[in-house]
C-alpha cells in the first residue's frame, strides 16, 4: 500500500485519539455513541483502519467537530511537527528496509506516543535549522550509516561485477580499458559517448559527465578528464544500467538531490565501478604484500596506482571496502579535502567512518581543521607540483591530544587534476593493525600530535594554529564555574 495512504490513516487516527482524550471520552463511550466497536475504534486510532464516510460522520458528531475538519490533514499545533514529518517525502524516500526497519512499526510509533514524538521531532527540526542542515545532508548521512552497517562491503554488487565480466569476456587479471567499456555501453546499452558536445555548454564545465536519456541516449564526458576519471565515469554508467538502477542522478556532481533512492543508487553504481576497475582478489593479494613490507616504501604504493591505472580517490575508497572484509581492519575513516589557497580555506567534501565516528570528522560550525593533519599538510606539496602527473604520497601516525586514539593515516593527491584535493584513509592503531602492517613502526613515518579543530585544541604553542581555542576556553570556563558552584553549595550545606 502506498505510504500516502498510510499517512492519511495515521493522521486521521491521531486526530480522533487527541479529540477523544481532550474531551475525556472513553473508547467505550465513543463506541456507544457511534455504533462502532471498541476494537475497530482502536484500530482507527492506531492508524491501521480508515472508516467509511458514514462512520466518519458518526465519529465527527460524537466528538463535536465537522466532517471536513476530521478528514483534513490539518493537525493541532501540538502535533504539527509530526504532521509535517508524515507529509514530507522523507519517510517515503528512505528505504527503511535496508536498516532493518518496517514502515508499519515506524507508523505505530507515531500513533502510540504522538505528543512525545512531536516534541522530539520539533527538537530535531530546530537543531537542523540552527545548523543550516539541508535535506541532502540528511540523505548523505543516512547513506554513510548504511555503509557503516555493512562495513562498506556489498557482496551482491561484487557478484554482479563478476557476472558482468563473465558475460563480456573481460579478464579479471587485467584492468578494463576505457575503449572496452565504451564499446560495452554502445553495443549492449545503445549509449553513445559524446565528449565533443561538452564545450557547447559552458555551464557544465565543472561536471565530469552528464547522461542524456531518451530514444538515443548519450553520455557526455568532459574532455578535460584524465584517463582514470574517464574510465571510472564509463564504469559507473555501466553500473547504473547493468544493475538496472532507474532512479538516479544524471550528472557526476550533484546539482540537485531528489531523493534518498537517488543517493543510494548513485553509491551502488559507483561501488560497481570501483569493484570493476580494482578486482578484489588481485587487490587483496597486492595489499597483503604491501602490508608485509618491513619498511615504508611509498614508491611501491605508486606502482599499485599505476598497475590498476586508477585515481587516488578510487584506490583508497576501494580499500575502505576490502580492509574490513579481508583484513579485519574495521575501525577506519576516509576523508577528501578541498583547498582554496587564496582564502586559506580547507573544506571536507567527503567522509566515511566505519565502526564509529572517529576523531577527524566534518565540522558544520566553520571551525578550522587541525593544520597538523597529513591530509592538509600534503596540500603544500600539491601546490608546488601543479604541473606534475605523478601522484603525491604522505603518511603520518596521528596521536590525538587528550585521547588514547592513534591512527596510521595515508594520504594521496593528484596535482594534475583540476580540483586541488587530497584523499586520505586513517586506520586505528591497535593490536590487529600492528600484526597486519609490518612497517607500522618504521621511524621514517612522521609521528605527530593532532587535534580536531583549532577552536578545540589546548596546544597553545602550536605553530600551525589558525584560530584561537575559543570553544575549548568556553568549556574550561563552564567546568571552573561548575566546580565553584558545587563548592559553594557544599559549604552552604
Amino acid at each position: 500500500m502506498r505510504l500516502q495512504e498510510d499517512v492519511i490513516r495515521i493522521i486521521f487516527g491521531l486526530k480522533v485519539k487527541q479529540l477523544r482524550t481532550d474531551k475525556g471520552i472513553s473508547l467505550t463511550d465513543l463506541a456507544a455513541a457511534t455504533g462502532i466497536s471498541v476494537s475497530y475504534l482502536n484500530e482507527i486510532e492506531k492508524g491501521k483502519k480508515h472508516p467509511k464516510p458514514s462512520k466518519v460522520a458518526a465519529i465527527a458528531d460524537a466528538l463535536g467537530v465537522s466532517y471536513d475538519y476530521l478528514v483534513s490533514l490539518q493537525l493541532s499545533k501540538r502535533l504539527q511537527p509530526v504532521g509535517e514529518l508524515l507529509q514530507s517525502n522523507i519517510l517515503a524516500e528512505l528505504p527503511l528496509e535496508h536498516f532493518g526497519l518496517d514502515i508499519g512499526r515506524v507508523l505505530d510509533l507515531f500513533a502510540t506516543a504522538p505528543a512525545k514524538l512531536s516534541a522530539f521531532v520539533n527538537t530535531l527540526l530546530e537543531i537542523s535549522r540552527a545548523f543550516d542542515l539541508r535535506v541532502e545532508q540528511f540523505y548523505f548521512s543516512a547513506l554513510r550509516s548504511y555503509q557503516e552497517l555493512h562495513d562498506n562491503y556489498f557482496e551482491d554488487i561484487e557478484l554482479e561485477v563478476e557476472s558482468f565480466m563473465d558475460q563480456h569476456g573481460l579478464d579479471p587479471d587485467m584492468v578494463p580499458t576505457a575503449a572496452q567499456l565504451e564499446k560495452v555501453l554502445h553495443d549492449v546499452f545503445n549509449i553513445t559517448v559524446a565528449p565533443e558536445e561538452f564545450p557547447d555548454h559552458p555551464e557544465l564545465a565543472s561536471l565530469r559527465s552528464v547522461f542524456i536519456h531518451g530514444p538515443a541516449p548519450r553520455l557526455l564526458l568532459n574532455p578535460t578528464l584524465t584517463e582514470q576519471q574517464r574510465t571510472f565515469a564509463l564504469a559507473r554508467e555501466i553500473g547504473f544500467h547493468f544493475l538496472q538502477l532507474h532512479e538516479r542522478p544524471y550528472t557526476s556532481t550533484w546539482v540537485k538531490v531528489g531523493s534518498f533512492e537517488e543517493v543510494l543508487n548513485n553509491f551502488r553504481a559507483s561501488y560497481f565501478a570501483g569493484a570493476l576497475l580494482l578486482n578484489r582478489d588481485r587487490l587483496v593479494q597486492d595489499i597483503e604484500a604491501f602490508f608485509a613490507l618491513p619498511s615504508w616504501q611509498p614508491q611501491l604504493l605508486l606502482q599499485l596506482l599505476d598497475k590498476y591505472n586508477t585515481s587516488p580517490e578510487t584506490f583508497l575508497h576501494r580499500l575502505t571496502s576490502l580492509l574490513p572484509k579481508f583484513f579485519n581492519i574495521k575501525q577506519l575513516f576516509f576523508l577528501r579535502f578541498y583547498h582554496q589557497p587564496a582564502q586559506d580555506k580547507y573544506s571536507l567534501t567527503k567522509e566515511l567512518h566505519l565502526a564509529g565516528l572517529h576523531n577527524p570528522h566534518a565540522s558544520f560550525l566553520n571551525e578550522h581543521y587541525c593544520r597538523r593533519w597529513i591530509s592538509l599538510t600534503l596540500f603544500n606539496e600539491v601546490e608546488k607540483q601543479q604541473l606534475s602527473d605523478k601522484p603525491l604520497v604522505g603518511i603520518q601516525r596521528s596521536s590525538y591530544i587528550n585521547s588514547t586514539n592513534e591512527y596510521l593515516v595515508l594520504a594521496l593527491a593528484q596535482p594534475a587534476e583540476r580540483n586541488s584535493n587530497t584523499i586520505s584513509i586513517g586506520l586505528l592503531v591497535n593490536e590487529n593493525l600492528t600484526r597486519k602492517v609490518r612497517f607500522l613502526n618504521d621511524p621514517a613515518i612522521l609521528v605527530r600530535q593532532v587535534n580536531e579543530t583549532c577552536e578545540r585544541c589546548p596546544a597553545l604553542d602550536c605553530l600551525e594554529r589558525a584560530a584561537p581555542p575559543v570553544i575549548l576556553e568556553k568549556q574550561l570556563w563552564q567546568e571552573r564555574v561548575s566546580k565553584l558552584l558545587d563548592k559553594l553549595m557544599q559549604e552552604q550545606g
